[in-house]
């Protein structure tokens, strides 16, 4: 790379000098680091976001390497949070990129939370784990952007942002709308989902087999494929530097339409 080259030189032409500045002050924590969680610390990696924190406790796999980023035959085994964290140092030397290697839950929410951030990202799979994310996020008044089901998807043009509380014909939605209702949450959950209705598993989901012939209490995975993870990965990011740059009184240059 040339050293007097400014990496940041493109996004400056568009956001300006005061919002690169401000993205580089700005922290946020993506909770899960798989298929949309990969994409989005890619981009909030490449957008100058100086502060990041990575949640995730599981191990690149060779069935990740379909859909998620830091997934390569060289990475395999190793904790997807730490790979991640190389690869955004390996963009911007300068971030300042904080790892944990262990699940979210109840138990550590207050220890993860603490710090305070200026975004959080749900990126996570486990539907327990994601409810007890966002409602600990309202109850702190941190902002949060949840992602919502991107397997067993495959239209691109089905994905939508809104509250959650008016989304439809998503299944994951549904559900996280009963159970955070529950917790008194009622309204104002930002997510990104697809209305792309549901596609039946020509043999249905059975439960997962382990080693030893016996089951294990959960479903087999759906499939999904390159293109879907990482356009919400990417949309959360689009959706979200605008907002913060809004709350800091910065905004996007007019658009001429003429």
């Amino acid at each position: 790379m040339d050293p007097n080259e400014d990496p940041t030189s493109r996004t400056r032409l568009l956001l300006g000098s005061a919002s690169v500045a401000q993205l580089a002050a700005t922290s946020i924590a993506v909770f899960g680091i798989g298929g949309v969680g990969s994409y989005a610390v890619e981009a909030l990696a490449r957008a100058g976001v100086g502060h990041l924190t990575l949640i995730d406790f599981d191990l690149v796999a060779g069935s990740n390497l379909n859909r998620q980023v830091h997934a390569l035959t060289t990475t395999i085994g190793r904790p997807k949070a730490e790979v991640m964290a190389e690869r955004c140092r390996l963009i911007n030397p300068g971030i300042d990129v904080q790892v944990v290697t262990d699940p979210y839950s109840a138990d550590n929410s207050a220890r993860l939370l603490d710090p305070g951030y200026d975004y959080v990202f749900d990126c996570i799979d486990l539907i327990t784990a994601k409810i007890h994310l966002i409602a600990a996020c309202k109850e702190r008044q941190l902002p949060i952007l949840s992602s919502m089901g991107a397997a067993n998807k495959f239209d691109p043009t089905a994905i939508r942002v809104g509250d959650l509380f008016a989304t439809q014909n998503c299944r994951l939605c549904r559900i996280m709308r009963k159970e955070l209702r529950r917790r008194g949450v009622t309204a104002n959950v930002d997510v990104v989902y697809s209305t792309e209705g549901f596609r039946p598993l020509e043999t249905g989901r059975r439960l997962v087999s382990d080693e030893n012939g016996g089951y294990q209490q959960r479903r087999a995975p759906l499939g999904s494929v390159a293109w879907i993870p990482s356009i919400f990965g990417l949309t959360m990011v689009g959706t979200a530097i605008p907002r913060l740059l809004a709350g800091k009184g910065l905004t996007l240059p007019k658009v001429d339409c003429e």
